[in-house]
């Protein structure tokens, strides 16, 4: 709950918020470029002090975050990066759950073994994805984390995280209102200055939901309109 919005910088960035996200479920914020989406995230996730006044539920040790760039680091090779929370915590990785993990997202022992540098966009966004499972948290925050690949890779990622995330209570930041439509069970589009969110429906069936539904296209160009409208 934000009673008094949020600026940062003394420049106004959410209004007057009382948001509640469902648990168990893929909660989708859209919204223009500024709409304060990311930083909506980064306060969810503690990153950001909480304004005085407010209230929100404190997450401490139950969120894994996946950013938008994939942040593998050069020196470690895949399965490094993916057991990289355990190594910062000081603890010995479980090295065959993040096998297992490599695997459903569709990575080979040998790949592995091997370094960044040597993965296309798509192969280096799973191993993101498998990080963020490997952090095994109820809560997960992801803050455009397929933007960066092509749109065939997108669309494969979106179903892969669709299926291992189920359970999870998840919160999308995207631009991209058929991700949103694909992949949520709630949507929320910030708009206005400062920005509060509206929610908006969406199609019958559970995520992720066929890309080439009539249904889901005709909610696609209702929500454009809905975003254009947040911009103007």
């Amino acid at each position: 709950m934000l009673p008094q919005g949020l600026a940062l910088g003394g420049v106004p960035v959410l209004g007057q918020l009382d948001l509640a996200i469902a648990g168990g479920a893929t909660t989708a914020l859209l919204g223009p470029s500024g709409s304060g989406k990311s930083t909506l995230l980064r306060l969810v996730a503690g990153l950001l002090p909480v304004p005085a006044g407010a209230s929100v539920t404190p997450l401490a040790g139950q969120v894994a975050y996946m950013a938008q760039q994939d942040l593998l680091v050069p020196w470690r090779d895949v399965l490094g990066n993916v057991t990289m929370g355990a190594h910062l915590r000081g603890q010995a990785p479980d090295l065959a759950r993040a096998r297992a993990l490599l695997a459903a997202v569709g990575l080979t022992e040998a790949d592995a073994r091997k370094q960044p540098a040597q993965l296309s966009g798509g192969m280096r966004q799973r191993v993101a994805l498998a990080r963020t499972l490997m952090e095994d948290r109820p809560v997960v925050l992801m803050d455009e984390p397929f933007s960066a690949v092509d749109a065939p890779t997108r669309h494969r990622m979106q179903s892969l995280s669709a299926g291992l995330l189920a359970g999870r209570t998840v919160l999308l930041v995207t631009h991209d209102p058929l991700e949103a439509l694909r992949l949520a069970d709630r949507i929320l589009v910030l708009g206005g200055s400062p920005a509060t969110p509206a929610e908006v429906p969406v199609p019958d069936g559970a995520p992720p939901r066929p890309a080439g539904d009539p249904a889901l296209l005709a909610a696609q160009a209702a929500l454009l309109e809905r975003l254009a409208e947040a911009v103007s």
